[in-house]
């Protein structure tokens, strides 16, 4: 059996609409790509495991289309693109909170859902420019294995929170305007209160506030390790 080429996706598509699923899978597939379906978010809780990247609609008829993208992200940290008809602000936040790469909201221009999911797929794949292991103290952050430890003891991050500090440690004594964390992390789908979210449950996480310090009106840096 030949390989499929190096660029092709096993998509999952999550959508309970025959028509849309239809009309989606055609197009992913006069683009190269391989697709998955499910109508449901229990099927879509076990389909994914054989899935590159997954297209979530987040109105499904027996699970909340949010608890689904939870469940996917708490096992994997596999690029989740919520497809959906709700488009509020809040939408957008609770989406992108629930673990989301990216937020489409239908109707969408096929052209753009493809530059979204290309867009996604660079952000999912390592860094060449970057070392595979970022210290900070006693914090360590390896990208290769998407881990972060501190003080030899495993740190639970969800995706977005390991790239914010991977991002930040990949450039300790630098501030990173809050514009290019956006742009880098979450594409152009997002509001000022996602950064701020997960700056606040990574201080958490790691203890306290001085391990990620706010440049008022610029954007974030590590902090001083004499301060921590």
């Amino acid at each position: 059996m030949t390989a499929p080429p190096p660029d092709t996706l096993r998509v999952l598509v999550v959508e309970s609409d025959v028509r849309d699923l239809e009309a989606l899978a055609r197009g992913l597939r006069r683009h190269g790509h391989e697709v998955l379906s499910a109508a449901s978010g229990t099927e879509a809780l076990t389909a994914y495991r054989d899935a590159d990247l997954v297209l979530l609609d987040l109105e499904l008829p027996d699970l909340d289309g949010l608890n689904v993208c939870r469940g996917i992200r708490s096992a994997c940290d596999l690029p989740i693109i919520a497809v959906t008809a709700l488009g509020t602000e809040l939408d957008r936040v609770l989406g992108l909170q629930a673990g989301a790469d990216d937020y489409v909201v239908k109707p969408y221009g096929f052209r753009e859902l493809m530059a979204r999911i290309e867009a996604v797929m660079r952000r999912a794949r390592p860094h060449p420019g970057r070392a595979s292991v970022l210290s900070h103290g006693p914090l360590r952050i390896d990208a290769s294995l998407r881990q972060v430890s501190l003080d030899g003891r495993r740190i639970d991050v969800t995706r977005k929170e390991f790239d914010l500090l991977c991002l930040l440690a990949s450039f300790p004594d630098t501030v990173i305007p809050r514009k290019r964390i956006m742009n880098e992390i979450w594409g152009d789908t997002w509001s000022r209160r996602t950064v701020d979210t997960h700056v606040s449950s990574l201080r958490n996480k790691l203890g306290g506030s001085n391990w990620i310090v706010t440049v008022r009106g610029v954007g974030f840096r590590l902090g001083d390790l004499a301060r921590i």
